[in-house]
């Protein structure tokens, strides 16, 4: 049985105020092409299917487009659990038509998929119970076993942990729970099957980056590696954008990681997903393949300043990325700089200054009466930036400081000490 393990596709996210739905069309259509050229008969998806409880009608589209590419025609098994950035009922709103076809889709802990051991089709789900499945496929005349664990929330378990307030307790009593689920399901694993498992945890151990924006990655909810099902032939994680093993796992046990860089954190990522071989009785074996989609994400650090900057633009450096620009600079960029940069590349998203160091004076506080606002605020922008504070930006302090009326007051009350 050949099996192909990805996650935390993420649909409708976005990069700042860029939509990617395309780039993430994009990824959807490679990953379909693969599993066709791979002779692929069993896909596992993860968890984080879409980015938000409420996606869009296009990230929704597009799911209803992969679950139809990917089953091809009702040929290809496809298992789907809801990861903790899915709202469970919805993603499994198309269970009805679903399941005939040989796709299984699960929202919560401890669901069951429907059986379907007597309609004749070329998947069947011939058993299953809370958190397991049995899948016999007939183009690899072979069964699976999956064991399928949603994100497991407290909420999703609809259970109290543990009443302590003090953290290492709470992520013991979490990581044993888990463990006790994991261990009751592995009992229906046998030796005539392909043993599988998939889950949205983190894994302790596991690397994390900025891209996953949880309120909780780890702390609390956190496994322990050994907790894992080791007679599994592989287990498919899902939850962190990193594809990487758990190398402490009495198992394979693998997070694909997202399919697309979701933050500048991610910028020398290598995107991924794997497949894997197994037959009955004998050790998987697994293989990592890179994907290409998606514009990749750059940051550039331009140490010499503006002209720097200028000329990677002029020469068409990272023609087709995304960009997180970081320029070194004793001054303020102007905004025509700004525009003559995202015009000669478009893909620049952020432009950050970082101000060298300067010798400067903070403002003499005692003698400030003596001073009008708008001297105040050029010496105190000094000491706050190291730099002069450039005259479209005085402009603008100035016109907010004329609707205010206090400039009128100044002069009309001799706030120059005259």
């Amino acid at each position: 049985m050949r099996i192909l393990h990805t996650s935390d596709w993420h649909l409708g996210r976005r990069l700042e105020s860029i939509n990617r739905i395309e780039e993430q069309r994009e990824f959807v259509d490679q990953l379909c092409d693969i599993a066709d050229s791979e002779n692929i008969d069993l896909v596992l998806v993860a968890g984080d299917v879409y980015d938000s409880y409420n996606p869009s009608a296009a990230a929704e589209e597009l799911f209803y487009y992969a679950l139809e590419r990917l089953n091809a025609g009702g040929t290809r098994a496809v298992v789907v659990i809801a990861g903790n950035h899915d709202n469970p009922e919805r993603l499994c709103a198309s269970n009805p038509l679903a399941v005939k076809s040989g796709i299984v889709l699960l929202g919560y802990p401890g669901s069951r998929a429907v059986a379907d051991k007597g309609s004749g089709g070329r998947i069947q789900v011939t058993d299953s119970g809370p958190g397991w499945l049995e899948a016999g496929i007939s183009r690899c005349g072979q069964s699976a076993v999956v064991l399928t664990l949603p994100y497991p929330s407290e909420a999703r378990l609809e259970q109290l942990l543990s009443e302590e307030a003090d953290e290492a307790k709470l992520q013991r009593a979490y990581s044993d729970r888990i463990a006790d689920i994991i261990a009751g399901l592995s009992s229906r694993y046998r030796k005539d099957t392909v043993n599988l498992a998939v889950s949205h945890i983190f894994v302790n151990g596991g690397k994390q980056s900025e891209s996953e924006r949880t309120l909780q990655v780890g702390g609390a909810l956190t496994v322990e590696p050994e907790v894992l099902p080791g007679l599994a032939h592989f287990t498919a994680l899902g939850h962190l954008h990193r594809s990487q093993r758990v190398k402490a796992a009495p198992c394979p046990a693998y997070y694909s990681g997202s399919p697309l860089a979701y933050s500048f954190s991610e910028s020398d990522y290598a995107k991924a997903l794997y497949i894997i071989d197994a037959v009955p009785g004998k050790p998987a074996d697994i293989r990592e393949i890179y994907l290409s989609c998606g514009r990749p994400l750059k940051r550039w650090i331009a140490v010499d300043g503006m002209e720097q900057a200028l000329k990677w633009g002029q020469e068409g450096k990272d023609k087709y990325a995304w960009i997180d620009l970081e320029v070194h600079t004793d001054r303020t960029i102007t905004m025509e700089e700004q525009r003559i940069l995202r015009k000669l590349n478009p893909g620049i998203l952020n432009i950050r200054p970082v101000i060298k160091q300067q010798d400067c004076l903070p403002p003499d506080y005692e003698n400030r009466e003596t001073k009008k606002a708008d001297q105040l605020f050029r010496d105190y922008y000094l000491y706050k930036t190291k730099t002069e504070i450039s005259e479209e930006l005085m402009g603008a302090f100035l016109d907010i400081l004329n609707d205010s009326g206090e400039l009128e007051e100044q002069d009309d009350t001799g706030g120059d000490g005259a």
